[in-house]
């Protein structure tokens, strides 16, 4: 029977709650306040925790000193194509793995998990050199390619293993007698069901995608390619440092779309990693 909480201690819990989420939610409270203040009131001491006098003009400079609109676009739609293109291989991968018996396919999933052993820092030269012998360098195709087809999709494809050896058996064994396909099962059966860790690989997925910042310095040059992460570090005066203003402004406006995936695909994302578990 599930007991339920007396109000006194409810209030202990979400005053305890409270206190602990101040660590994670002052940061970002200081950058996005900080953003609207004068340079001379960054690093006041105390911080003030609502500004005095409220200066937006450095949103503007935002805009006005890089094509930032362009490389918002730029990491909009690279983290959407790879998203889709993850969630897709994937659910493929990770339903051929979990529910097709094929000779040694325990002993080729180990093989795949161990791209997961594999730093990207290992594998970013001659990948480079790839690339550049196929003429993609200073363009998105690497950006793309690579999380979708390499070592970045692969837990991806292990949350999705381990949910679909989840799901009974005899839904397939019902949809064999119905005379549904292999394929017809996933398409109209596992993958509907898999919505909880399609929600979950969804968010890793476009976190990491959002905020990749090693592989752009790499492949991307110009500015009108590049993505956030290296957009950020562009905005630096005369003599090399960095205009504080500027780039919290900066800092703020891409850090809202991981917050508003996050809050729309949250429900879904807690359900997956809970249906995900090491079954198998």
């Amino acid at each position: 029977m599930k007991t339920e909480l007396s109000p006194r201690l409810k209030l202990v819990l979400y005053g305890l709650l409270c206190v602990l989420a101040v660590p994670f939610v002052f940061p970002t409270w200081w950058m996005v306040t900080s953003s609207m203040k004068p340079v001379s009131d960054i690093f006041a001491f105390p911080p003030a925790l609502i500004p005095t006098t409220y200066d937006f003009s450095s949103y503007a400079d935002v805009f006005r000193l890089q094509p930032f609109a362009r490389q918002y676009f730029n990491s909009a739609y690279i983290a959407a194509v790879v998203t889709a293109g993850t969630m897709l291989v994937a659910s493929f991968s990770g339903y051929a793995f979990a529910r097709i018996r094929f000779p040694g396919h325990n002993a080729l999933f180990l093989v795949v998990l161990t791209g997961l052993l594999i730093p990207s820092e290992v594998t970013i030269v001659p990948l480079f050199r790839m690339f550049l012998k196929w003429g993609m360098i200073n363009t998105h195709w690497p950006l793309i390619l690579v999380p979708i087809f390499g070592a970045p999709s692969v837990f991806a494809t292990f949350v999705m293993r381990q949910f679909f050896i989840a799901l009974p058996g005899e839904l397939e064994e019902a949809a064999r007698v119905d005379g549904l396909s292999r394929l017809k099962i996933f398409w109209t059966i596992a993958l509907p069901l898999a919505r909880p860790a399609l929600a979950a690989v969804a968010i890793f997925t476009f976190l990491h995608s959002w905020n990749l910042y090693l592989e752009p310095v790499v492949y991307l040059s110009n500015p009108s390619v590049f993505t956030l992460p290296q957009a950020l570090t562009q905005y630096v005066d005369a003599y090399g440092g960095p205009m504080w203003n500027i780039q919290l402004a900066a800092a703020t406006l891409t850090a809202l779309p991981v917050l508003l995936v996050f809050i729309v695909a949250q429900k879904h994302f807690v359900e997956g990693l809970a249906h995900t578990g090491l079954k198998g």
